[in-house]
């Protein structure tokens, strides 16, 4: 699933570029009985309601809430009127204009949006599982799709007394668990969660309340850096990631924990070796040395 990096650069590549665009158009083939009654495209209703509220709608700007993309758009007036929401989910990404099509992993076009420059945004979903709704702009405050998300980990407002309150909510809690908690903190998930642990050599299956001050003020940075990272490097494609090019990121190639599983560890001095296994229903990567529990 596309983390805090992968939704920020796709985000960040739609603010260069759809801002001032009219919607035209909008076409999707999601259909499923299992969302019946539900306020997402793949309900074939609500779907009808969505063309009504976008077509004719001019972009003013697009942001990110941990996981989720926000288009946001005005109507001639310039008055807000709503928000699409995307949340790309297990294998989604957004596709723009004159996309890589050879890459096997974008091919796989369940929604569209058609704009005034003639050209569109696709969403590739493999497995069709991502989300789109509208929410209008009265509601976009109190939405339950953005309801109960915990803090911006890369916000200056995010300070180190705010990590360790919002960890310790959950003081039995395995840390790599906590971590991935998106009512603990926004935005991480399986690939960065590893990395900021192995950094801060940190077990994945520790407690939250057996961590000592130092072990995670080093956690606190580790998290800050890898995100970070993350983004400088254009997010994860190891899976299907794609950027709204339809390139990949080269994050990957910047692992020292993340799917390594046999491999020696790259800490300096440290003569340990990734291990696997599965925590909470997740699989977490660590090294067997410099992470002991």
């Amino acid at each position: 699933m596309p983390e805090l990096p992968e939704v920020q650069t796709t985000v960040s590549g739609l603010s260069a570029i759809i801002p001032g665009l009219v919607i035209t158009n909008t076409w999707t083939d999601y259909r499923s009985d299992f969302y019946r009654g539900k306020d997402v495209i793949h309900n074939p209703i609500f779907f009808k309601q969505f063309k009504k509220s976008v077509i004719g709608k001019r972009v003013s700007s697009v942001s990110r809430r941990a996981k989720n993309i926000l288009i946001h758009l005005a109507d001639n007036q310039g008055e807000m009127s709503g928000t699409i929401l995307v949340h790309m989910k297990m294998t989604g990404h957004l596709l723009y204009g004159d996309y890589n099509r050879e890459d096997p992993f974008n091919r796989f076009i369940h929604f569209t949006l058609t704009f005034s420059n003639n050209k569109t945004l696709e969403l590739s979903d493999m497995r069709r599982f991502a989300k789109v709704t509208w929410i209008p702009a009265t509601h976009l405050g109190t939405t339950t799709h953005l309801q109960g998300i915990g803090p911006e980990p890369l916000e200056d407002t995010f300070t180190y007394t705010l990590f360790k309150n919002r960890l310790h909510k959950k003081p039995n809690g395995k840390i790599k668990t906590v971590l991935m908690d998106q009512t603990v903190i926004a935005g991480i998930g399986n690939i960065y969660s590893d990395e900021m642990l192995w950094r801060a050599g940190i077990h994945p299956e520790r407690q939250v309340e057996s961590i000592g001050e130092i072990q995670l003020k080093k956690l606190f940075h580790a998290m800050k850096e890898v995100l970070n990272k993350g983004i400088d490097f254009g997010g994860d494609s190891m899976s299907d990631y794609r950027n709204i090019d339809g390139n990949r990121g080269k994050f990957q190639e910047q692992h020292c924990a993340y799917r390594r599983t046999g491999k020696k560890c790259d800490k300096k001095g440290c003569a340990g070796t990734i291990q696997r296994k599965m925590v909470g229903g997740r699989s977490a990567h660590f090294c067997d040395t410099h992470q002991q529990r």
